[in-house]
């Protein structure tokens, strides 16, 4: 989304300024598709700190500079040089990174995400979570952590869970790119707005009234919506649905080779480049996320997860192979499904200190 350049109160990777009576938050790295880094997410936090102290801030918008898209996720480059020098980065930017995700999630003021483009992991951590999510024709949603030795965190598994039927862990373990219309019908977002509308829409909100309730900002939105509540995945629920029904990652992929049709076989494929530990982890996570009580239980399940991923060689060669070496070849350990033990698993789901990830009163 091009926006016409102003005076900004805070410069850099990250723009934050008060634009009529809406608190701006604009990300921006737009040659890394503003990949989030830490001193990125802690100006985030300052910024939700400012725009909730001021009584004139109506609503909070966040947007990414660039015609690319909002968020293509965290600095993994930035987490995968901490983690083979068996550095603290991991722990430090997810704790980060978690708590903003469970405070954005219940902010009090009106929070709108344009999810515009390429929107990915940190990206939906940034945007999926809060109370108005607008998404447009370009939205390119995913959560493709599994294809790096990882699982989907930021609250993924939380959002994954409550998607309909068997979506969420359809899209968690492929890292299947999601479109807007889907997004909506996956309960990622609210509103399907043309980018071309973007701007007028941006206009309209910096003229909110501060105090304007979140029903009325809802009601502008849809003034901009095309009404579109489903996409092409959507009218595969029903297969979906039945091939990832399963607790066990055998049973799925069973499944898959009993239908045998090619879109059952075009999925199987997919599940064949991602880590097989990861993936038995997501769904594991993701079954847990459907009886979890809240989003900050499955964050703080998610935090415990991502310090033994951070530790894992799988997560430092999924990165190398899709990101440093670039040659999408990574030689996963174990190398299968069937190779992965409980053993393996425990560390991922041990309990963790009470005060490794505490959530504020105001979250």
């Amino acid at each position: 989304m091009n926006v016409a350049p102003a005076t900004a109160d805070v410069e850099g990777d990250l723009i934050v300024r008060k634009e009529g009576t809406a608190g701006i938050i604009r990300l921006n790295r737009p040659k890394a598709i503003n990949a989030m880094t830490l001193e990125m997410s802690l100006g985030i936090d300052a910024a939700l700190d400012r725009f909730e102290a001021d009584s004139t801030v109506a609503v909070v918008v966040l947007e990414g500079a660039g015609d690319r898209g909002l968020c293509a996720g965290g600095d993994i480059r930035g987490l995968y040089e901490s983690s083979k020098a068996g550095g603290d980065l991991g722990k430090v930017f997810w704790r980060q990174e978690y708590i903003m995700n469970a405070r954005i999630a219940k902010y009090p003021k009106p929070y709108v995400a344009f999810m515009d483009g390429l929107v990915m992991g940190g990206g939906v951590g940034l945007s999926a979570h809060s109370r108005h999510r607008v998404v447009t024709e370009r939205t390119k949603l995913a959560m493709p952590e599994v294809g790096l030795g990882f699982f989907p965190d930021v609250g993924g598994t939380w959002l994954l869970s409550h998607a309909p039927g068997e979506l969420g862990t359809y899209f968690g373990l492929t890292g299947q790119t999601i479109n807007g219309p889907d997004a909506i019908h996956a309960r990622f977002a609210d509103a399907v707005v043309p980018s071309g509308k973007l701007a007028a829409l941006r206009e309209a909100l910096i003229k909110v009234a501060p105090g304007t309730p979140s029903r009325e900002i809802e009601r502008l939105i849809k003034g901009f919506a095309t009404g579109e509540t489903s996409g092409p995945v959507a009218a595969q629920q029903s297969q979906i649905d039945q091939w990832f029904a399963f607790d066990r990652m055998e049973d799925i992929v069973a499944a898959l080779k009993h239908d045998g049709s090619e879109l059952a076989l075009s999925t199987l494929r997919t599940l064949g480049e991602k880590s097989p530990r990861g993936m038995v982890v997501t769904l594991k996570l993701l079954r847990l996320a459907r009886v979890a009580s809240s989003l900050e239980q499955c964050l703080v399940r998610e935090y415990r997860a991502a310090l033994e991923v951070f530790r894992s060689d799988d997560f430092r060669e999924g990165v190398r192979a899709a990101v440093i070496d670039k040659d999408r070849n990574p030689k996963w350990s174990p190398p299968r499904i069937e190779d992965v033990t409980a053993a393996m698993l425990a560390p991922y789901f041990a309990e963790i200190g009470k005060d490794e990830l505490v959530f504020s009163q105001a979250s």
